[in-house]
C-alpha cells in the first residue's frame, strides 16, 4: 500500500466508490418526457404539430434520432399507429441537436443535454383524433460509462386538440407515407474497432466530423411499416434536423492545437528573421519606452484582429449547412486533399504561395504613414509578406474547421494568431529574451521540409473521408498505412541528411535536437508497421480507416482458426453444447466463442463445469465497446474469459422478434416483451434492480450470483481480479455442493 496517500484522499476515495455504487445499484431514468401541441384548437383538414420533450439530468445526453442508424449508437425513433383520424405530414424532426464526431464509432451523432424536443407533423383528417404510438430511445453518462435504453407509449386525443368541423375539404389519406422503407428489426451492425473514449484528440481534428460517418441514409427519411398487434405501425427516424446547433465538445483541444501551429509557423524563414527587426523598431524608435511597448501591443492585437476576422469570414461563408456538406460530400473532401498535396508542395520549394504584389505595395504604404494606424499596417504587411510560409498552416486550421461547428473557424484563427503574435509583444516589453534567440539559418528551410511531410501525410485523412463513404475502395486500412510508413520514413531520412531539397542547406553535422526529431520519426514508422498485419494501432483510431477495411488481418486470421481458443471453441463445438442461438447477426469481440441466450449458457456451463460471465450489453452502447476494446483486450483479461467462463452476452437493446410461444407479460412494468432486447432488459431489472451498461454478472447454471457484479471501470487489474473471484467463488460452491 503507498503510505503516502492521505486520509483526506482515502476519504475522497471512499466517496467515489460509494457513488459509483449506488448509481449502479438501482433502477434509473435519467429522462422523462411530456407531451404538447403546436396549437390547442384545429379544424379537420388542418395540420398541427405533435411536440416531445425530454427532461434530462445532468451528466446524461440523449442520443438524437437525425444520425445514421447504423453508426452504433441507438436512435431515438418514435411508431405510430396508423388511424383514419390523421396522417403524417413528413417525419420527426429534433430541434436544434448537439453534434459530436466519436472516433469509437467513427462517425458523427447528435444528442440532447438537459433538455431535448422532437416534433412531428399531422394533418387532422376527422373530428374524432386518436394519435397513439410508441417511443425508443438511449440515454447515456460519461461520469460513469453507463447506457440505458428505454421504451414507452404516447397518445394524443381531443384533450389535448380540440378539433372543430370540417372548416376545409379533408385530404384523403395517403396510401403510402413510408419513405426509404427500412425493415424494424434490422440489427444495426456496430463496427468493432480498437478505439478510445469518446473525447476525440490528435492533430487538428482534420476530419473528425467526417470519418466513416453519416452516409446519404443519414440525411434522408427513414420510416418502417410493421404490423403488430393488426394495427400498422409506423416507424419514424433519422430526419434531418432542420436547424442543427452548434456543436460543443472539443473545441479548447482544437484552439490549443491552433495555438501550437501558430508557434511552429514562428519558426519558418518567412517569419522568424523578422521578430528581432520588428521589435528592434518599436524598441528604438522615437518616443519613450512605454509607448514602444504600448506600439508592441498593439501590434500584436492587430495581428489577432485580422487573423480572427479571416476566421469570421470563413465561419459566415461555410455556417452549419457548409460543414454538414463539408463532412459528407466527396467533393470538399478530395479537394481539400489536393489542397494539402499543393501546401505540401509548397513547403517541399517546388513553388511559393505568394499574394499579388500590388496587395503588398499598398499596405506597406499605409504603414509607412506611421501612427497607430500604421501600426495596424505593418501588422498587415506582416500577414501578407509571411503568407508563403504561414498560409498552408492558416489554411490547414481553416479546412480542418470547416468542417466543423460554425465558431470553429474563429476559435481556430484566435488561437492561431494569439501564438503568432505573442513574441512581438513580449520580446519588446523584455527585449533582453532576443540575446537568447538562435540565429538564422538553414535549420528555417528544414522546418518547412517537416511541415511538407506533414501536410502530405494529413492530405491522405480527407481523401479516406470520401473512399470510406462512397466505397471507392481506394484507400483501405493497409494501403493508407504504407503511405503514412513511406512519407515518414522519408522524413526520418530528410531529418538525418540523407535528403536534400533544392532550398536546404549542407549539413556538415547532425545536430542534437535533430537527431532526437529523427529518433521520434522513425520510432513513429516502427509503430505503424505493426498495422500492416492488423493490429490496432488505438493511439491513431481516429484518423485511420476502420478495422473492417484491411485485407490482411492476421489477428482476424489466427481467431478464424481458432488459434489461443481452442478450449472454449471444443466447448462450444462439442455434442455436450449446443450451436449458439443468433450467432449468425450476433458476435462477441476479439474472437471469443460464448452464447446469446442465457438458457443456453446455463445449460453449457452445467455440462461443463463452468461459470457463467453475463454481459449486460447493448449495440449502441459506446462504454460496452470501450470496455471490449481497453480491458477485454488485454491478454490476461482474455485468457480467463476463454479458458474460464462461459459468455453470455445478453443484449438488452436488440430488436430481433422473439418466437410467439417466448412472448410474457413483465412483473416489473406490465408489459409484453416480444424482442431479444426487451426480455433482458426486463430481466437485468428484475433480477438485479439495475438498467444501465455495460453490466457484468458472475453466475453459476442455477443462477446464483458469485461475486458482487461491476460495471464500467477501466481499469484491467480490477476486472481480473473480478474474474479471479467469480472463479474461486464457483469452486467453492462447487466443493460445498458435493459435501
Amino acid at each position: 500500500m503507498n503510505k503516502n496517500i492521505t486520509p483526506k484522499q482515502l476519504l475522497a476515495t471512499w466517496l467515489l466508490c460509494m457513488i459509483a455504487f449506488v448509481a449502479q445499484a438501482q433502477v434509473l431514468k435519467p429522462a422523462s418526457w411530456s407531451y404538447d401541441v403546436s396549437k390547442k384548437e384545429v379544424a379537420v383538414g388542418e395540420e398541427v404539430e405533435l411536440i416531445f420533450n425530454a427532461k434530462i439530468d445532468k451528466d446524461w445526453y440523449l442520443y438524437s434520432s437525425d444520425f445514421d442508424p447504423d453508426l452504433g449508437p441507438m436512435v431515438t425513433t418514435f411508431t405510430f399507429q396508423k388511424h383514419p383520424s390523421y396522417e403524417l405530414v413528413g417525419g420527426i424532426k429534433p430541434v436544434k441537436p448537439k453534434k459530436k464526431y466519436d472516433e469509437l464509432w467513427e462517425g458523427e451523432y447528435t444528442y440532447f443535454v438537459g433538455t431535448g424536443q422532437f416534433r412531428q407533423k399531422i394533418r387532422v383528417l376527422q373530428p374524432d383524433l386518436q394519435v397513439k404510438g410508441e417511443y425508443e430511445y438511449q440515454v447515456c453518462t460519461d461520469v460513469t460509462g453507463q447506457c440505458i435504453p428505454f421504451d414507452d407509449t404516447f397518445a394524443f386525443t381531443n384533450k389535448q386538440i380540440n378539433v372543430s368541423g370540417a372548416a376545409a375539404q379533408p385530404a384523403a389519406p395517403q396510401t403510402d407515407t413510408k419513405a426509404a422503407a427500412q425493415p424494424q428489426q434490422q440489427q444495426p451492425q456496430t463496427q468493432q474497432r480498437p478505439g478510445q473514449a469518446l473525447a476525440p484528440a490528435g492533430v487538428p481534428d482534420l476530419a473528425t466530423a467526417a470519418a466513416a460517418a453519416a452516409t446519404d441514409t443519414a440525411a434522408a427519411p427513414v420510416a418502417a411499416t410493421a404490423g403488430e398487434d393488426n394495427n400498422e405501425v409506423e416507424t419514424i427516424s433519422a430526419i434531418p434536423a432542420t436547424e442543427p446547433a452548434a456543436a460543443e465538445g472539443d473545441l479548447w483541444t482544437f484552439m490549443l492545437i491552433a495555438f501550437g501551429s501558430g508557434l511552429v509557423a514562428l519558426l519558418t524563414p518567412c517569419v522568424f528573421p523578422m521578430v528581432p527587426m520588428t521589435v528592434s523598431f518599436f524598441t528604438s524608435s522615437g518616443g519613450s519606452r512605454a509607448q514602444g511597448i504600448l506600439k508592441a501591443v498593439v501590434y500584436g492585437l492587430s495581428i489577432i484582429a485580422i487573423y480572427t476576422l479571416i476566421g469570421t469570414i470563413v465561419a459566415k461563408l461555410f455556417g452549419a449547412d457548409g460543414a454538414n456538406f463539408i463532412s459528407t460530400h466527396w467533393l470538399p473532401n478530395v479537394l481539400f486533399f489536393l489542397i494539402f498535396v499543393v501546401f505540401a508542395m509548397s513547403f517541399f520549394g517546388m513553388f511559393e504561395i505568394t499574394l499579388p504584389s500590388s496587395w503588398l505595395t499598398k499596405v506597406d504604404a499605409k504603414a509607412d504613414q506611421g501612427g497607430w494606424l500604421g501600426v495596424f499596417f505593418m501588422a498587415f504587411t506582416l500577414v501578407l509578406v509571411s503568407f508563403s510560409c504561414t498560409g498552408p498552416i492558416v489554411g490547414s486550421i481553416l479546412v480542418a474547421s470547416a468542417g466543423g461547428e460554425t465558431i470553429r473557424p474563429i476559435a481556430g484563427m484566435l488561437g492561431f494568431s494569439l501564438a503568432f503574435a505573442l513574441p512581438f509583444s513580449l520580446f519588446a516589453v523584455f527585449p533582453s529574451w532576443l540575446s537568447g534567440l538562435p540565429k538564422s539559418g538553414g535549420w528555417l528551410n528544414s522546418v518547412k521540409v517537416v511541415l511538407g511531410f506533414i501536410e502530405l501525410a494529413l492530405a491522405l485523412k480527407f481523401l479516406s473521408v470520401a473512399d470510406q463513404v462512397y466505397h471507392w475502395g481506394l484507400l483501405d486500412r493497409e494501403v493508407y498505412l504504407a503511405l503514412w510508413i513511406v512519407i515518414f520514413t522519408l522524413m526520418g531520412f530528410y531529418l538525418l541528411g540523407k535528403i536534400k531539397f533544392s532550398h536546404d542547406s549542407d549539413i556538415k553535422y547532425l545536430s542534437v535536437p535533430r537527431l532526437f526529431f529523427a529518433i521520434a520519426t522513425f520510432g513513429f514508422v516502427v509503430y505503424l508497421i505493426p498495422g500492416l498485419f492488423g493490429a490496432p494501432l488505438k493511439a491513431l483510431s481516429g484518423y485511420l480507416p476502420p478495422q473492417t477495411t484491411h485485407d490482411f488481418d492476421l489477428n482476424a486470421i489466427v481467431r478464424q482458426s481458432g488459434g489461443g481458443n481452442t478450449a472454449l471453441v471444443a466447448a462450444n463445438t462439442s455434442e455436450n453444447c449446443e450451436k449458439p442461438k443468433y450467432g449468425d447477426f450476433l458476435h462477441l469481440p476479439h474472437g471469443l466463442q460464448g452464447y446469446f441466450d442465457l438458457e443456453q449458457a446455463k445449460k453449457c456451463a452445467a455440462e461443463q463445469g463452468k461459470p457463467i460471465f453475463i454481459d449486460f450489453t447493448g449495440h449502441g452502447c459506446v462504454n460496452c465497446r470501450e470496455m471490449e476494446q481497453n480491458v477485454w483486450s488485454d491478454p490476461a483479461v482474455l485468457k480467463r474469459l476463454r479458458e474460464d467462463y462461459v459468455i453470455a452476452a445478453l443484449y438488452v437493446d436488440d430488436r430481433t422478434k422473439l418466437p410467439e410461444s417466448e412472448w410474457y407479460t413483465s412483473s416489473y412494468d406490465g408489459k409484453e416483451k416480444k424482442t431479444i432486447g426487451k426480455k433482458y432488459a426486463d430481466y437485468q431489472i428484475t433480477k438485479f434492480n439495475v438498467n444501465a451498461q455495460p453490466y457484468y454478472v458472475l453466475m453459476d447454471e442455477n443462477e446464483n450470483t458469485l461475486v458482487k457484479p461491476i460495471a464500467y471501470d477501466l481499469s484491467v487489474d480490477n476486472f481480473v481480479k473480478f474474474l479471479d473471484a467469480g472463479v474461486e467463488a464457483y469452486k467453492s460452491r462447487q466443493q460445498v455442493a458435493r459435501k
